[in-house]
């Protein structure tokens, strides 16, 4: 395809494409996990920094996105495009 060529690509409908059930239902899942983990006792002592290092990075990517989000609707050059 040459560059002077358009795509005519379909758009994603927003549902699709939207980053915040994501996050919520897999922080919330790992948090669901590390309490089931912590109840269990000492039976699943070893699956415990799995479920800590998974509602970590939950927790982190549930903060970068809500910071590039703020970027974006403040008008920040270097923020990510589309995020509403």
């Amino acid at each position: 395809m040459s560059v002077s060529e358009t795509r005519n690509d379909p758009l994603l409908p927003a549902r699709l494409t939207d980053p915040r059930p994501v996050l919520a239902i897999g922080t919330a899942a790992w948090l669901v996990a590390t309490v089931a983990v912590l109840a269990s006792g000492e039976r699943w002592e070893s699956a415990l920094p799995v479920c800590w290092a998974g509602l970590g990075f939950g927790v982190v990517g549930t903060a970068l996105y809500l910071v590039q989000r703020r970027a974006a609707r403040r008008g920040s050059r270097t923020a990510q495009h589309g995020l509403d």
